[in-house]
């Protein structure tokens, strides 16, 4: 075809697409998907996991679905998705971890279970529903496990060929669940759902490519993969299904959950593959874990900031990079706001969020500043007029999507009644005031790039027995602060000699030769204030239990690829609390500057002027006149000539939004 045939035929298709009807259009942009940009700003929708946990019905999901496009659409939400276990049946013995009651097709893929998605029936998967979402205008996407299901690999099911629609055959032979199924790296808060797939393998490759293709069959727009990420980091399987999504001819939005101890060096890892990426375990409607964030978000902020706290994420900037098909953003995980059910419960919606209204518009300011995406996770059957206005405000959905220069602001003073007196204190640093602290060891993952992770040295203590000891950065006499016995794994069951071949030259650790060994990851999905994510638990065969030491004195763990590193933190006595401060630039050329009071009683907190140009890249704005306004008061102050202030409730929040012209 000649360029003029090209311009043309790309100039009719482009006619086309606009004349249609949404759901149509959604169709025709698939079919030009491979040139499309998916993400252009942080997304928005709802997702069913806050409000009904596994249980949601496909009636359940459509009426949410219509609130989203009734209120919700014209302020940017459009994807609605449905969370995890959206397969499993909803019967006596049913759980999140349960084995057993999920529904598989011949492929070993899982569809919908019947009874609670009944257009599903006769191998229509999501495709009804997903018909059904963009007749309404709007984006379907669904929640998936990481690799292969445990129910499969024990039925040992064939795996498909989408390029000939056969079983798949390699070799001479027909490969099947069992050959690419890695039963010792099971998802370690899910270990009797899902496991890993070797990517190494062709029929592995297949097999993913085959789920991937089927979700784009049924007209999925919105994927988040779980399980992966973070503690649970399978690379592997992330560049994989990036490069899969980058063939399929219908573009899909491609998000990683959740992002316990994840640090900006992954997020790099991962930013050019993916449109989301969570930084955070669960957030649940605590102010622990509204307050968690604080720390969180601020690390994947620009690089200004170069605090010994945050040294390892000096080099970040990842808010806003390039992504897969667009671009990726961090993500704070989504709003528990207004009707909710509880963790990996067996009921849909009951009680209402815990939070209370200045700690909502805290969290919902502090996502919109960060500009993570935003996921609504109430049930909006029941959204109530504070919940509605706060999530389409105005000026925070404006900075949302199109502020810039988004950072964590250091330089404000808090000023408090002490016993009938004012203190005032000059913040010139983020972090927490100064407290009494006392030193600890603690144990991390973190990436294996990072020069601080190798510090490991072997110590032999007798002829059958040695120890590993973390010795870096120690000026006196070598005394190892922090030790773990190696051990050779012993297999209890003649199925743990299956994988041996595996784990060729790994051992466990244990702290005092006894039958409990480190473990990389726990067993159940966190919250966000757990941070130090190693434990132990009984000796198994499982990838998150194997280590390897490598020359360079790294440790490293056979599930995550991930490298075990001890840190010295400092105990603080009293955890919590402070002011923090964010700012950005409008597109208009208007300046947004936030205040938290993270404290238990009421803050006057207070900016100079002349400080903003050290996070506005050199910008000059202590020659102009700012003219400035509070959204949350509505009130108007007038011409700023030194400083901004405004007293701030518990847990509350202002902003301002100054024009500087």
């Amino acid at each position: 075809m000649t360029n003029l045939g090209m311009i043309i035929t790309v100039a009719l298709s482009c006619l086309l697409c606009f004349n249609l009807g949404p759901h149509h259009r959604n169709f025709c942009e698939a079919s030009r998907g491979r040139k499309m940009k998916v993400v252009k700003h942080p997304p928005r929708g709802w997702n069913s996991y806050d409000s009904f946990s596994w249980i949601i019905t496909e009636e359940e999901f459509l009426e949410n679905a219509k609130i989203v496009s009734q209120k919700l659409l014209r302020h940017g939400y459009q994807y609605v998705v449905v969370d995890y276990l959206w397969y499993r049946r909803k019967v006596e013995g049913a759980y999140t971890d349960s084995l057993g009651f999920d529904v598989i097709d011949e492929w070993g893929r899982v569809i919908p279970d019947p009874e609670r998605w009944p257009s599903s029936r006769g191998g229509k998967g999501f495709s009804e529903v997903a018909k059904k979402v963009h007749a309404m205008g709007l984006k379907f996407g669904i929640h998936v496990m990481r690799g292969i299901s445990t129910q499969a690999v024990n039925a040992n099911m064939p795996i498909l060929d989408t390029t000939k629609g056969v079983a798949f055959e390699e070799s001479e032979r027909q490969w099947r669940a069992r050959d690419i199924g890695l039963t010792e790296k099971k998802c370690a808060w899910m270990s009797h759902g899902f496991m890993s797939v070797d990517t190494k393998l062709n029929a592995g490759r297949a097999f993913l490519r085959s789920l991937y293709q089927q979700y784009a069959d049924w007209g999925v727009d919105f994927v988040k993969n779980d399980c992966v990420f973070g503690d649970d980091l399978d690379l592997d399987e992330i560049r994989f299904v990036s490069e899969v999504l980058k063939e399929l001819d219908r573009p899909i939005v491609y998000s990683l959950s959740p992002g316990t101890s994840v640090t900006p060096a992954m997020a790099e890892d991962v930013s050019g593959l993916v449109n989301m990426y969570r930084i955070t375990g669960d957030d649940w409607d605590k102010w622990e874990h509204v307050e968690a964030h604080f720390n969180v978000s601020s690390k994947f902020a620009t690089h200004w900031l170069f605090i010994l706290s945050v040294r390892d994420f000096a080099a970040a900037d990842m808010i806003g990079t390039k992504g897969l098909r667009g671009k990726s953003w961090p993500d704070l995980d989504m709003l528990p706001l207004g009707w909710l059910s509880d963790p990996g419960s067996n009921e849909g919606p009951h009680r209402k969020g815990n939070l209370s209204l200045d700690e909502q518009r805290t969290q919902m300011t502090l996502w919109s500043m960060a500009k993570s995406p935003l996921m609504l996770g109430g049930d909006l059957t029941r959204l109530d007029d504070f919940t509605y206005n706060l999530v389409t405000d105005p000026a925070l959905l404006e900075i949302n999507t199109y502020s810039r220069h988004n950072k964590e602001f250091p330089y404000i003073t808090e000023r408090r009644d002490v016993k009938g007196r004012s203190k005032t204190v000059k913040r010139n640093l983020v972090g927490s005031n100064k407290v009494a602290a006392s030193d600890r060891h603690s144990l991390h993952l973190h990436t294996c790039k990072d020069q601080e992770a190798s510090g490991w040295v072997v110590e032999v203590i007798d002829q059958e027995s040695e120890r590993l000891c973390w010795n870096k950065n120690l000026r006196s006499k070598y005394k190892p602060p922090f030790c773990l016995y190696k051990r050779r794994p012993i297999p209890k069951l003649d199925k743990e000699m299956i994988y041996k071949p595996r784990h060729d030259g790994n051992f466990h650790l244990t702290t005092d030769r006894t039958n409990f060994c480190l473990d990389a990851s726990h067993n159940q999905k966190l919250t966000s204030p757990k941070i130090n994510r190693i434990s132990f638990s009984q000796c198994k065969w499982d990838a998150n239990q194997m280590w390897d030491l490598s020359l360079n004195g790294t440790l490293v763990n056979s599930y995550s690829g991930l490298c075990a590193m001890v840190k010295r933190v400092k105990s603080k006595v009293e955890p919590g609390g402070g002011v923090r401060s964010w700012i950005a630039t409008g597109r208009g050329g208007e300046i947004y500057v936030a205040f938290f009071n993270l404290n238990h009683e009421k803050v006057v907190i207070s900016a100079e002027i002349s400080d903003l140009a050290k996070a506005l890249l050199g910008r000059n704005v202590s020659r102009v006149s700012c003219n400035h306004k509070e959204v949350w008061s509505g009130k108007a102050y007038g011409v700023a000539n030194q400083a901004i202030s405004a007293s701030v409730k518990m847990h509350g929040s202002a902003l301002f939004v100054l024009d500087c012209s």
